[in-house]
C-alpha cells in the first residue's frame, strides 16, 4: 500500500474525507438550526433546549458499542451508507414538519434521536475503516485529513445554519443539510473497502470485558478517558444554556448566534493545522495537556460575558474551545492508538466513544435542569467548574512525564 501511494493518500481515503466533510456539515447545519428554530418558532427555553440536546446524545450512549461490534464483523462501508441514509431521512422529516406546520419540541426530539443514530453509525465505522485504507505510516496523516474536514464543517456549518435560519427560514437550512447528507452517501459509494477475514466467534461481553480492563488498568488510557468525560459533561452544560443566553442576555440575532458558534469550527481548523508543530516543539505529554488548559481559558472567557455582555467575547470563547480540544483529540487519539494492542483497537475505541459521548446527555440534562431553575448564568459557572476539573485530572496523571510517544504495542 505504501509503494502504491508514496506521495498521496488513496482515492478511497480521499472519498472518505470528502464524505466526512459533507456528513459533518449536514450535522452541524441541523444542530445549529434546531435550537435557534426551537427558540424563535416554539419559544423554547434552557429546559427544552437541554432536553433536545440530551435526546440527541442518547444514541451515543445506547448504540456506540453495538455499532462498534457490528463494524468489526460486517462491511464498514455498508454501515456508513446505511447510517447516513438514516440521518438524511431524519433531516427530511424535520423539513416536512416545518412545511406542514406540524413542528413541535417532541417531534424535534424524536427526529433528532433518529438522526443521531445515523451519526453514531458513521462515527464508529469511519475511524475503524481508515487502517484498512492506509498503512500505519500514513495513519496520522489520514486522521489529520479527517479531523481537518470535521473542523471545516464545524467552522462553516453553525454560521451557515444561523444565517440561513435568520435570512431565508429554517426550511432552507434543512434542505441544504439533506442535500449534503445525500452527497455524503454518493461519495461513500465510491469507497473501496478491502475484504476482511471473518472474525472468530466470541461472546461480545467477553470482548468488551477485555477492552474495559485494558482502558481502566492502563495508567495513560484511564486519565485520558476521565478527562474526556469531564470535558463532555461541562461542554453540554454550556451548550444547553448558550443559545437562550445569547438571544436573551447578549441580544444576539439568529445570524449572530450562528457566527459565534462558527468561531468554534474556525478554532478547530487552526488547532488541526498547528498540532504537528506543537507536537514537534513540546514534550508529547505537554502537547496533550495543552487542550484541557485552553478549555479552562475558554470557559473563563465565556463567564466574562456575564460582566461584559459581548458577542465578540462569546465568539472568542468558542474559538478557544475549538483550538484546544482539537489538539487534544489528535494527540490523545494518537496516544491511544499507540498504547492499545492492534487486536483490541476496535473494542477500546468503542468504549471510549460510548463513555465520552454517553457523558453528553448527562451534561445536557444537568444544564437544562440548572438553567431552568437558576438561569443561564449558573450554567456558565457550573461549566467553568467542570473544565477546571478536567484540566486537573490530566495534569495530575502520568501523561505529564511523556517526552515522546511510547513504543507501539502489537
Amino acid at each position: 500500500m505504501t509503494s502504491k501511494f508514496p506521495h498521496a493518500l488513496p482515492r478511497s481515503l480521499v472519498a472518505l474525507t470528502w464524505s466526512n466533510l459533507a456528513a459533518q456539515s449536514a450535522e452541524q447545519l441541523s444542530l445549529a438550526a434546531t435550537p435557534i428554530m426551537a427558540v424563535l418558532l416554539l419559544g423554547a427555553g434552557p429546559g427544552e433546549i437541554g432536553t433536545l440536546a440530551a435526546v440527541q446524545s442518547l444514541p451515543f450512549l445506547l448504540l456506540s458499542i453495538p455499532f462498534g461490534l457490528l463494524a468489526d464483523r460486517t462491511s464498514r462501508k455498508r454501515l456508513m451508507v446505511t447510517a447516513e441514509a438514516l440521518r438524511m431521512l431524519a433531516l427530511l422529516g424535520v423539513l416536512a414538519a416545518l412545511l406542514t406546520n406540524h413542528l413541535s419540541i417532541p417531534l424535534l426530539a424524536v427526529l433528532g434521536f433518529i438522526g443521531a443514530v445515523g451519526t453514531v453509525g458513521f462515527s464508529v465505522a469511519a475511524p475503524a475503516i481508515v487502517p484498512a485504507l492506509v498503512d500505519r505510516e500514513h495513519l496520522a496523516k489520514a486522521n489529520g485529513r479527517l479531523e481537518l474536514a470535521r473542523s471545516a464543517a464545524f467552522a462553516a456549518g453553525p454560521a451557515l445554519g444561523g444565517a440561513l435560519t435568520s435570512w431565508a427560514g429554517a426550511s432552507t437550512a434543512f434542505v441544504l443539510a439533506a442535500m449534503l447528507s445525500g452527497s455524503a452517501i454518493v461519495l461513500l459509494l465510491q469507497l473501496r473497502e478491502p475484504q476482511r477475514a471473518a472474525a472468530a466467534p466470541r461472546h461480545p461481553l467477553l470482548e468488551l470485558r477485555d477492552g474495559a480492563h485494558m482502558v481502566w488498568r492502563d495508567k495513560l488510557l484511564r486519565p485520558i478517558l476521565l478527562t474526556a468525560v469531564a470535558w463532555n459533561i461541562s461542554w453540554f452544560v454550556l451548550q444547553a444554556a448558550y443559545v437562550p443566553y445569547a438571544v436573551r442576555k447578549l441580544g444576539l440575532s439568529a445570524g449572530e448566534v450562528g457566527m459565534t458558534l462558527g468561531a468554534y469550527g474556525v478554532g478547530m481548523m487552526l488547532g488541526a493545522l498547528l498540532t504537528s508543530r506543537i507536537v514537534a516543539r513540546l514534550p508529547f505529554g505537554r502537547a496533550i495537556q495543552l487542550g484541557p488548559a485552553v478549555s479552562v481559558l475558554a470557559a473563563l472567557t465565556m463567564v466574562a460575558t456575564l460582566a461584559v455582555p459581548s458577542g465578540l467575547l462569546a465568539a472568542l470563547s468558542f474559538f478557544l474551545f475549538g483550538v484546544g480540544p482539537i489538539i487534544w483529540v489528535i494527540t490523545s487519539t494518537t496516544l491511544r492508538q499507540t498504547v492499545t494492542p492492534g487486536a483490541m483497537l476496535g473494542r477500546v475505541s468503542a468504549i471510549f466513544l460510548t463513555v465520552n459521548t454517553g457523558a453528553r446527555p448527562i451534561g445536557a440534562a444537568l444544564g437544562g435542569l440548572v438553567g431552568a431553575r437558576w438561569g443561564e448564568a449558573a450554567c456558565l459557572l457550573l461549566a467553568l467548574a467542570g473544565f477546571v476539573v478536567q484540566a486537573w485530572i490530566i495534569y495530575a496523571s502520568e501523561v505529564r512525564v511523556l517526552e515522546r510517544l511510547p513504543a507501539p504495542l502489537v
